[in-house]
């Protein structure tokens, strides 16, 4: 008997469930929400400021207006000059990798933004290029006894265009003499 005393004291509750009767603790009527109004109802908006919507935080930012509105937000390559490429040995492959182990660019942003090679100054060592390089780069690899492999890029799948019809209306069907079908018909009456 003396044993049972010192059993730990287990003081867990349940949680207690909302409208589930007046048994359950929170039952019945407003189930502690008080009376009426949008927090008895429902949770209030996020950007709710309590109707003043002239001071409100939303119309007082202002618009995206002017230089840059339609600019992308896609991420331009990071560029590399063809004179930087002189730090690597003959017949070295360059790409993304090699370039970030000789810290011609950084690890972080070279992975999110990739890197094309451009014809700034010379280039006097051969090289196997595999990055997306601009047309005077590539002359500039190849004159020094280099070559450049193409990049294979992600095409977007055209779709296949529908017959366009001229001022929405369908074309006429037309017989072997070349005339639509209405012209047809008058000159069989004008042959009667």
């Amino acid at each position: 008997m003396s044993e049972l005393n010192k059993l730990p004291k287990t003081t867990k509750r349940k949680k207690k469930r909302l409208g589930r009767g007046y048994g359950s603790g929170k039952g019945g009527h407003t189930v502690g929400r008080g009376a009426k109004g949008l927090k008895a109802r429902n949770k209030v908006g996020l950007t709710f400021e309590g109707t003043k919507t002239k001071k409100s935080f939303l119309k007082r930012l202002p618009f995206q207006r002017g230089k840059g509105k339609f600019k992308s937000l896609k991420l331009k390559p990071l560029v590399v000059n063809v004179k930087y490429l002189n730090l690597f040995k003959k017949d070295e492959k360059v790409d993304l990798t090699a370039l970030i182990k000789k810290k011609i660019i950084a690890a972080d942003e070279a992975k999110k933004q990739g890197a094309k090679i451009l014809g700034d100054g010379d280039l006097q060592v051969a090289l196997i290029v595999e990055l997306p390089t601009s047309k005077g780069a590539a002359k500039k690899i190849v004159k020094a006894g280099g070559k450049v492999v193409e990049v294979k890029k992600k095409t977007p799948v055209k779709k296949k265009e529908k017959p366009s019809l001229a001022k929405g209306k369908a074309k006429k069907p037309q017989s072997k003499t070349g005339l639509s079908q209405a012209e047809e018909k008058k000159a069989k009456k004008k042959v009667k």
